[in-house]
């Protein structure tokens, strides 16, 4: 299992921690997701078939692209 924490710096709001923890949450291999508006970060942690690619596409695919 692997955790990584991206930093979002489109979070904004309660709905924006929403729609990432949700949409993240479906993605095949996800465990977790914790996102933060005061840290404007979100940490996932994940197995296979989940990769930090997969995770980093589809953030750009929702409009809150990583920075890292």
């Amino acid at each position: 299992m692997t955790t990584v924490t991206y930093q979002i710096p489109n979070i904004s709001c309660g709905h924006c921690v929403h729609t990432i923890q949700s949409e993240l949450s479906e993605l095949e291999g996800v465990q977790k997701v914790i996102a933060s508006v005061d840290t404007k970060q979100a940490t996932v942690t994940f197995d296979t078939p989940a990769n930090e690619e997969k995770i980093k596409a589809l953030l750009v695919e929702i409009n809150y692209p990583a920075e890292n």
